[in-house]
């Protein structure tokens, strides 16, 4: 199974004025304008989903939003709770376990520090991995089988840059 993490693109900053509230923060004009870049990258590698979960946090879902519109899997997004900015990973694990079909290749859409916290939790079984994961960051595992320990493997983390550089 492939699991691929993508941290939402750049937002409006907290505390501007009219959108206090963290979970409305939207995406701003750059941060579209650089996930479409990096969608193009994920075209150019040929990367395709099976299912695609976001956090209901606005600027993930705007997120997953221009992947599956670009991807052409809209009717693949579903949004999920448990990879909300504030859950911890093991409730996410849990709900990733309870899939049924077991999806060979899934995008996950969030925030950090959570998706650190989750790629330390199933690479190396607790959360000491010290790790930058940028906005608009795109991260691969791979594992056999979900547990709360130790079962993936990092494949590769690339920043927005880098997939700038890719041409598809």
């Amino acid at each position: 199974m492939e699991i691929f993490l993508l941290r939402h693109g750049q937002a409006v900053q907290r505390g501007t004025p009219g959108f206090e509230d963290d979970a409305a923060r939207p995406l701003t004009p750059k941060g579209r304008k650089q996930l479409k870049r990096v969608t193009r990258a994920m075209v150019a590698m040929g990367l395709e989903f099976d299912l695609l979960l976001t956090s209901p946090l606005l600027r993930a879902r705007e997120t997953a939003e221009v992947v599956a519109t670009v991807l052409k899997v809209g009717k693949r997004l579903q949004t999920c709770e448990a990879l909300s900015a504030d859950r911890e990973p093991a409730a996410l694990i849990r709900a990733l376990q309870r899939l049924k079909p077991v999806p060979e290749s899934l995008l996950l859409v969030g925030h950090e520090p959570f998706l650190s916290r989750l790629i330390s939790q199933l690479v190396t079984g607790g959360p000491d991995l010290e790790m930058d994961f940028p906005k608009a960051g795109l991260c691969k595992l791979k594992l056999e089988k979900w547990h709360a320990g130790k079962c993936a493997r990092l494949a590769w983390l690339l920043t927005p840059q880098q997939m700038k550089r890719m041409r598809g």
